[in-house]
């Protein structure tokens, strides 16, 4: 039998370890008094084909998720191999306007998606879970296009990546 060590209390020994799989990523978005909010997150998973759901995890002090958390849709856009830096300006604090520069649409129900992705979602939240730090957010999905010419971007080891 293998032994391995005990979880660490060290964030950083966790992240690390964590960072060691993979993952697509995508901006979740929406209308926020008319002007486009948004953030990025790599923890987007599929769940279930009927009814159609996928996850996301949100940090539970996120103030972009507190202004998106009650929206009525959301945009998720799968982000493409070349979206490394829109990922960023995603994810980083403190911004402004994070979609300053970025090219986006809106639907009428107020989901954002990101042009140049490789999927869009437009979704509504089901179901919320508290889950330690961050909420595990449930969506149900109400319409879905792709690019299947554009390849995703790949977050691995805290660093993007393409496909090989």
């Amino acid at each position: 039998m293998v032994e391995l060590p005990r979880v660490p209390e060290d964030e950083r020994a966790l992240r690390a370890a964590y960072s060691r799989f993979p993952s697509g990523v995508v901006a979740v978005a929406a209308l926020v008094d008319g002007r486009p909010a948004g953030m990025s997150a790599s923890s987007f998973t599929s769940v279930s084909l009927d009814p159609p759901l996928v996850s996301v995890n949100a940090h539970v002090r996120s103030a972009t998720w507190a202004r998106l958390g009650d929206r009525p849709r959301l945009g998720l856009s799968v982000l493409s191999e070349d979206q490394a830096g829109i990922c960023r300006r995603l994810a980083t604090r403190g911004l402004a306007d994070r979609f300053a520069g970025i090219p986006w649409r809106a639907t009428d129900g107020g989901a954002v998606f990101v042009e140049g992705a490789t999927a869009w979602l437009e979704c509504e939240i089901t179901q919320r879970v508290p889950a330690g730090d961050h909420e595990i957010v449930l969506l149900r999905l109400h319409a879905v296009a792709t690019s299947p010419e554009r390849r995703p971007l790949v977050f691995h080891a805290s660093a993007y990546h393409r496909l090989a």
